[in-house]
């Protein structure tokens, strides 16, 4: 098969666009027809319970198999689902016999005049409940460079190969804040995920790549799905945009540190975690102000260093920041990670235990323990006092995030401009779906301490005393915080000016981790 890509003639493709819809060829249609399992099993990159459930002759079966499992359909079967012809001539498909290489085998019955996908065609639904498409190279959907088998593009360097949706994407999707912008920026599009999202609340889109295949990747998803076209740019970093500004900055950079730089979708080539701190450091020269830089990122645990103060001195001048460590691995579970995404564990042992040799020898060489995965967020406030929040937090949150995210940066902005007085005189409501815990042994009369417990966003939980639970429960944005606490001091018998004295650092902490929201007058 010829490694041509398809191109996107506007009309034709909006006629391939109505018949993957007519056919239900949609998230929603694939899983009512694959049923839970099966779908949740193509998302692994595992085809056979697919290929069990395809066994028809139906339209979208025919669908899946053509463009989700990359198995020949013969032509008349193809011509009741699709425009064929009009595949044929932007070179969506090809023509070929049953012994094309790679393909797979022919079912019984199926004749020698087949039609096979040259991409990956995967339906993808929007936010809003869009019906979107991603294409990416045949095989690669999910599952890395390894995942791509027998069914691969031949002709194609592994090295520039394309994926489409994996949990990143749709991490970074989820994370972004969602707010109406003038300009973004999808740096890294790959098969442009984050572009086709950006184009729903941004009047103009520029996304950029090293990889010039990514780019076309990236117009035919845009086209497939029925976006506006966006500002396609070849080059790295922020190369491809000189001085240019932006509202929005995603990227879903290649951030794996590794030795070398074989893939170009993953291994950012350069020493250590410095593509992602180069990134991250370059981006405030390209916001506007108020603007938001949102990507994943690695970063390196390195011998006598504590990881935050190595994550702040990223953070730009100017800039407030949210740093979130979502996982932590050592250095042989994470290089074992990216040798199995780039297949090498089923090729030549030898060869796998030589370049697995080299991951840690690179490691070793950099001081480096552990490698910490997260996401991380900026905004361009010009704060003399800036806002650098670095964590970590392992447990699941609530997807989307995009609205917490900007809660949070408001917070912090509130907190930077209230100090412990106008804290007392400020007030506050309790947030939704906030519940108190109550921990202690069966049969006690008083717990050992009380939690706090969020249902939304980050899904946080913290302790509290009695005094913070009782100030929490009365907080209904009607009191002051100093009113509360002199009513619950005259209930305990307390000095109300100590109390006032040693609480606000409590209100802080409890506003800055979304358990209590301002109230203003507006």
């Amino acid at each position: 098969m010829s490694s041509r890509l398809p191109t996107a003639d506007p009309a034709r493709t909006a006629r391939l666009r109505d018949a993957l819809r007519s056919a239900d060829f949609t998230a929603e249609g694939l899983l009512d027809l694959l049923g839970a399992p099966a779908y949740a099993a193509l998302a692994r990159g595992e085809t056979v319970p697919a290929e069990r459930a395809t066994r028809g002759d139906g339209a979208l079966e025919t669908l899946v198999r053509l463009f989700l499992l990359q198995r020949p359909v013969p032509y008349g079967r193809a011509r009741a689902v699709l425009p064929v012809d009009d595949c044929l001539a932007d070179g969506w498909l090809v023509r070929s016999g049953a012994d094309a290489p790679g393909a797979g085998a022919v079912r019984a019955g199926d004749t020698d005049d087949a039609v096979r996908a040259v991409v990956d065609v995967r339906p993808y639904g929007g936010p809003e409940g869009q019906d979107w498409w991603i294409v990416s190279d045949l095989g690669c959907a999910v599952g890395g460079a390894g995942g791509i088998g027998g069914h691969g593009p031949t002709g194609v360097d592994r090295s520039q190969l394309v994926l489409g949706v994996g949990g990143a994407s749709t991490t970074l999707a989820g994370l972004t804040v969602r707010v109406p912008v003038g300009r973004a920026l999808d740096l890294g599009t790959g098969s442009g995920i984050q572009a086709l999202h950006a184009a729903q609340h941004a009047t103009h889109v520029t996304a950029t790549d090293l990889n010039p295949r990514a780019l076309r990747f990236a117009r035919l998803t845009l086209a497939l799905s029925g976006a506006p076209e966006a500002d396609l740019r070849e080059g790295s970093l922020f190369e491809p945009v000189g001085d240019e500004t932006y509202d929005l900055i995603v990227s879903n950079p290649p951030f794996v540190i590794s030795p070398g730089a074989r893939l170009v979708y993953r291994d950012g080539g350069l020493s250590g975690d410095a593509l992602c701190r180069t990134l991250v450091q370059q981006s405030a020269a390209h916001l506007n102000d108020g603007g938001w830089c949102q990507l994943l990122a690695n970063w390196q645990h390195v011998e006598g260093e504590d990881w935050h103060d190595r994550l702040r001195s990223w953070v730009p001048r100017g800039c407030d920041a949210w740093i979130v460590q979502r996982e932590v691995q050592d250095i042989t579970q994470y290089a074992e990670l990216w040798l199995r995404d780039a297949g090498d564990h089923l090729g030549d042992p030898a060869r796998y235990a030589e370049r697995y040799d080299a991951w840690l020898a690179e490691f070793e060489a950099r001081k480096t323990k552990a490698v910490g995965l997260g996401w991380i967020t900026l905004r361009k406030t010009g704060a003399d006092r800036p806002s650098i929040t670095v964590e970590e937090w392992p447990h699941p949150v609530e997807q989307p995030l995009g609205p917490a995210v900007v809660a949070h940066f408001e917070r912090q902005e509130y907190l930077r401009t209230h100090d412990d007085a106008a804290l007392l005189a400020a007030r506050f409501r309790l947030a939704d779906e906030v519940v108190q815990e109550q921990v202690g042994l069966p049969g006690a009369e008083d717990p050992e301490h009380v939690v706090l417990r969020q249902n939304r966003g980050m899904r946080r939980a913290t302790k509290v005393d009695t005094v913070g639970a009782g100030f929490a429960g009365v907080c209904d944005g009607t009191l002051s915080a100093g009113r509360i606490l002199d009513a619950i001091a005259q209930l305990l018998g307390e000095d109300s000016v100590m109390l006032r004295d040693r609480t606000p650092e409590s209100i802080r902490l409890l506003v800055e981790q979304g358990f209590l929201l301002p109230v203003t007058d507006e």
